[in-house]
C-alpha cells in the first residue's frame, strides 16, 4: 500500500559481477521492504561489472518502481561504489548491504527498529562465520584485534558494511572525500550513537567472492594506514632498539679486544649484521613509502568516481522517496511514468 507521509528508507547495494544472485537477492529484499511502514527505494550501484549484471539490473528496475541503478564509468572499488550510492540517495535512513545474500535482508526490520530507538548507526555484527574459511576467520580476528589496540577509533569487531545509517550520519560520511577510503573506520569515526544487531553470516547464494587473500591483505594495510600511525612509530622504536643494541655490542667487542686481546669477529658475523641492519632499513623505508604514497594520492584531489548513467527508478523520479503514490496519480491522469525527464549524468565531488 502507499505510505504517504511516512519516513523513507533507501537500500544501497554495490554490485560487481553478481549476475548469478541478483534476482534472488531482489526477491528477498522486495519482500522485506513490502512489510515495512516506510517509503522504500533501492539503488544498485554497478561498479564496472562485466558478467551481464547490467542487463539483470535493468530488468529489475523495469519491473520494480522502487529500484534504481547507478552505473559507474569503470571499476572504482567497493568503497567508492558505496560512497557513490550514499551521494545519490536522499532518504531519512540508508541501509548498505551486499548482493551475495551472506547478509540476510530479513534483518532490516530489526535495524530499522534500533534506528527508531534513537541510534544513528546500527551495524550488523557477525556472531557465526562458519561460512568463511578458517584462514579468513583467523586473519579477520587478528586484524580487528590489531585495529582495536593501535587505531584512534575503536572499530567494532566482526562488523562489515551491512548497517543502517541515519540521515545525519550519511551527510557526515559523504562530506569526507578522502581517496583511500576504509569505510569500516569512517562509519565509526563520524561518531553519533551506535549499536549492534547480532546475526549469523550465511554462505554465498551464488557466484564467487572477489576478495582474494592478496586483496584482503591490501585492504588490511589500507585500514591500518588510514587510522593509525603505529607502523611509523614501530619503525622508529625498532630503529632505536637496533641502534642501542649495536652500540652495546660494539662496546663488548672493544672490551674483548682490549682486555682479552681477541680479534674482531670475522666475515660471516659481519655479513649477518650488515644484512640485518639493511633489512631493518628497507622495512622502515617501505612503511614510510606506504604513508607517502597515500599522501601523494590525496593531494591530487581526483574525483572518487565518475558516473556513466544514473536512473533513480520510476517512483524516485517523482517524490525522491520511492513512494508509488506519485506514479499511480500520474497514471490515473493519463501520463506514463516513462515520460519522466531523464536524469543527467553526474560526476563525483572532489
Amino acid at each position: 500500500m502507499d505510505k504517504i507521509g511516512a519516513e523513507s528508507i533507501a537500500v544501497v547495494v554495490p554490485v560487481h559481477d553478481e549476475s548469478a544472485v541478483l534476482e534472488a537477492f531482489h526477491r528477498r529484499l522486495a519482500a522485506v521492504l513490502d512489510g515495512l511502514e516506510l517509503n522504500a527505494s533501492i539503488l544498485f550501484v554497478d561498479d564496472g561489472s562485466t558478467d551481464g549484471s547490467q542487463a539483470v539490473l535493468t530488468e529489475i528496475r523495469d519491473t520494480d518502481p522502487r529500484a534504481g541503478t547507478l552505473e559507474l564509468s569503470r571499476n572504482f572499488g567497493k568503497e567508492a561504489a558505496i560512497t557513490a550510492g550514499l551521494d545519490h540517495v536522499k532518504a531519512d535512513a540508508v541501509v548498505i548491504m551486499d548482493a551475495d545474500l551472506q547478509d540476510p535482508p530479513e534483518l532490516i526490520p530489526e535495524l530499522v527498529q534500533r534506528w527508531r530507538d534513537g541510534f544513528d548507526v546500527v551495524y550488523a555484527q557477525r556472531t557465526d562465520r562458519q561460512a568463511d574459511s578458517w584462514a579468513k576467520r583467523t586473519t579477520a580476528r587478528w586484524f580487528y584485534r590489531l585495529m582495536q589496540r593501535t587505531g584512534r577509533v575503536r572499530i567494532p569487531p566482526q562488523a562489515g558494511d551491512y548497517r543502517l545509517l541515519s540521515r545525519r550520519a550519511v551527510d557526515a560520511l559523504v562530506s569526507l572525500r578522502e581517496q583511500h577510503r576504509f569505510m569500516k573506520g569512517l562509519y565509526t569515526w563520524v561518531g553519533y550513537p551506535q549499536t549492534a544487531v547480532p546475526y549469523t553470516r550465511e554462505p554465498r547464494a551464488g557466484g564467487e567472492s572477489k576478495w582474494t587473500y592478496w586483496r584482503l591483505w591490501n585492504f588490511a594495510v589500507e585500514g591500518i594506514t588510514s587510522f593509525t600511525a603505529a607502523p611509523l612509530k614501530l619503525a622508529s622504536y625498532v630503529g632505536l632498539a637496533t641502534a642501542a643494541g649495536s652500540f652495546m655490542y660494539g662496546l663488548v667487542i672493544i672490551a674483548r679486544t682490549l682486555i682479552l686481546g681477541r680479534d674482531v669477529p670475522g666475515y660471516a658475523s659481519l655479513m649477518v649484521v650488515i644484512l640485518f641492519l639493511g633489512g631493518i632499513q628497507l622495512i622502515a623505508l617501505g612503511v614510510i613509502g606506504e604513508y607517502l604514497g597515500r599522501t601523494f594520492n590525496e593531494v591530487k584531489r581526483r574525483p572518487l568516481y565518475f558516473v556513466d548513467r544514473f536512473d533513480p527508478g520510476r517512483a524516485a523520479r517523482y517524490d525522491g522517496h520511492g513512494s508509488l503514490a506519485a506514479v499511480r496519480r500520474d497514471r490515473e491522469a493519463g501520463r506514463s511514468s516513462d515520460s519522466a525527464p531523464d536524469v543527467p549524468r553526474a560526476a563525483a565531488d572532489t
